[in-house]
């Protein structure tokens, strides 16, 4: 992986972590995954008309991955309900590494060293870390399923969007076209919630269209990189937004306790960095 990739998927990570800061702050998340979809669309129908149709080996992946992205966005929903971000965030996306990893080397074939192994230890090791919550209630006992079913829908499409990119021949047309495929997602949201969209909020508007862009960017960013590295260096790299959440919750949303939270985001992310690094 060279120095120009590790910025992009670290980049990708912290916002990553901010859109996810944001969802949590709003009080009409439903509303706001709607409008995350719809900032995707916008997003996906530009890159899509500035770039070449991927090939037709990719579109099953493009299908599959929006029919994933549907329950990811609704476990999400459920799991912020629950728990709060800096003990949900780390414990979805800690569980990933280990999934994708495994996943990678089933499906792509990729090897996995002995530094990636450790790295996969440290990352489970901070997930159980995290788990301290549930004796404090921080982490409610209800929550816990949900935030482990959203990690393993974030391990499955990084999965198949990682292969599907490859076979796409264009990642920013696969790009555009996964995000152009979200619209599903924004028609069912604002369907299901009878006038949900025309009572709106103006700060939900604008929360959600300015989240749906740093998210579709920052997954954007992650995609392109998976084209050009091995899928398991990426999306473990991609992990580290578990710190930059950490440090949201306990800074910004005041949630606690925070010495516990903090160091178990820090097992987490040296993990991630072990594997990224191997």
């Amino acid at each position: 992986m060279t120095a120009g990739l590790l910025a992009l998927v670290l980049g990708a990570a912290l916002l990553h972590a901010v859109w996810n800061a944001l969802v949590k702050l709003s009080s009409e998340r439903a509303s706001v995954f709607g409008l995350l979809s719809l900032g995707h669309v916008a997003l996906g129908v530009a890159l899509a008309a500035a770039s070449p149709l991927p090939a037709p080996q990719s579109w099953p992946y493009l299908a599959a991955s929006t029919l994933i992205h549907f329950g990811y966005y609704a476990l999400l929903n459920l799991s912020y309900r629950l728990g709060d971000l800096s003990l949900v965030y780390p414990v979805a996306r800690g569980i990933a590494p280990v999934l994708v990893a495994l996943g990678a080397t089933m499906g792509a074939g990729e090897v996995l060293a002995v530094p990636v192994w450790a790295g996969i230890v440290a990352v489970s090791a901070g997930v159980v870390a995290l788990s301290g919550g549930l004796r404090r209630g921080a982490l409610r006992g209800r929550a816990v399923l949900p935030a482990l079913l959203t990690g393993l829908t974030i391990a499955a499409y990084s999965l198949v969007d990682g292969l599907g990119v490859r076979l796409s021949g264009a990642p920013a047309g696969y790009i555009g076209w996964l995000f152009i495929l979200e619209i599903f997602v924004t028609v069912f949201v604002f369907s299901s919630g009878g006038r949900r969209l025309w009572t709106t909020s103006p700060r939900t508007l604008v929360t959600g269209l300015a989240g749906g862009l740093i998210s579709a960017t920052a997954y954007g960013m992650v995609i392109w990189a998976k084209a050009l590295a091995p899928l398991g260096m990426v999306s473990a790299l991609r992990e580290t937004s578990v710190l930059f959440a950490a440090l949201i919750g306990v800074t910004f949303l005041r949630e606690r306790p925070w010495r516990r939270r903090i160091r178990a985001a820090v097992v987490v992310a040296l993990g991630v960095a072990l594997i990224a690094l191997a």
